[in-house]
């Protein structure tokens, strides 16, 4: 063995012995140095508990940048996974401003979340978006006269009525004078409302026997041929 690389190896030993890491060792020695043959220097070596205990935090320490890297490695690729649906189904947006597909997607809503009470239209939701939904179709498609509006807030026994009206009032553009007396759900007395956010369901009835029978012709004409 050369006397380069005696000393080589022997430094190499010293700075395994501090805590040092392969890649760390290599870089320092200035040479190539295979961890492979590095790894066959350090056989049998016991190193200091300092030294290990160094090692095991840098180990910890790069553990934990591996995992964040991976985290946003994946968050990364979720966004795009999204992102590729997202453009695939842009067009639909425009498609709803048609006439015909908006009265279809109204009457799909109606039979699904409506109350098929004859002479007047029946709807409630939670959901601010599916309310938003369901009266931006209705006052697309037919000509209302807004004073014919009802809103009535359901909600839990602790929750504000005022607060909750004026959130609904906001989000239907209906104004107060046209909400009905509130219904209380009396199973929820003394019991507080845990889910956060939760603003009630808000019921909108619109008094018109034509569009409620409109609606249902439009509803059998989706069932026929099925």
């Amino acid at each position: 063995m050369h006397q380069y690389e005696y000393d080589t190896k022997q430094r190499a030993r010293r700075l395994r012995a501090t805590g040092a890491s392969l890649f760390d060792i290599s870089n320092i020695l200035g040479n190539e140095i295979p961890k492979s043959t590095l790894s066959g220097w350090f056989k049998g070596m016991i190193l200091p508990t300092e030294a290990i205990e160094r090692t095991k935090t840098r180990n910890l320490k790069k553990l934990a940048i591996a995992r964040i890297a991976a985290k946003r490695a994946k968050a990364s690729d979720r966004q795009k996974y999204l992102s590729d649906f997202s453009q695939a189904n842009a067009h639909l947006s425009i498609l709803k401003n048609n006439k015909d597909i908006a009265k279809i997607i109204l009457s799909i809503l109606f039979l699904a979340e409506g109350s098929k009470i004859s002479g007047c239209i029946v709807f409630g939701n939670s959901d601010r978006n599916i309310i938003k939904l369901f009266l931006h179709l209705l006052r697309m498609c037919y000509k209302l006269n807004e004073t014919k509006m009802r809103c009535t807030v359901q909600c839990r026994a602790d929750q504000k009525i005022i607060d909750l009206e004026k959130y609904w009032s906001t989000v239907t553009r209906i104004p107060l004078n046209l909400f009905c007396k509130p219904q209380f759900d009396r199973r929820s007395i003394g019991k507080p409302t845990m889910k956060k956010g939760y603003m009630g369901v808000c019921r909108i009835t619109y008094y018109s026997a034509h569009i409620f029978h409109d609606l249902m012709q439009v509803i059998e004409t989706i069932y026929k041929g099925l």
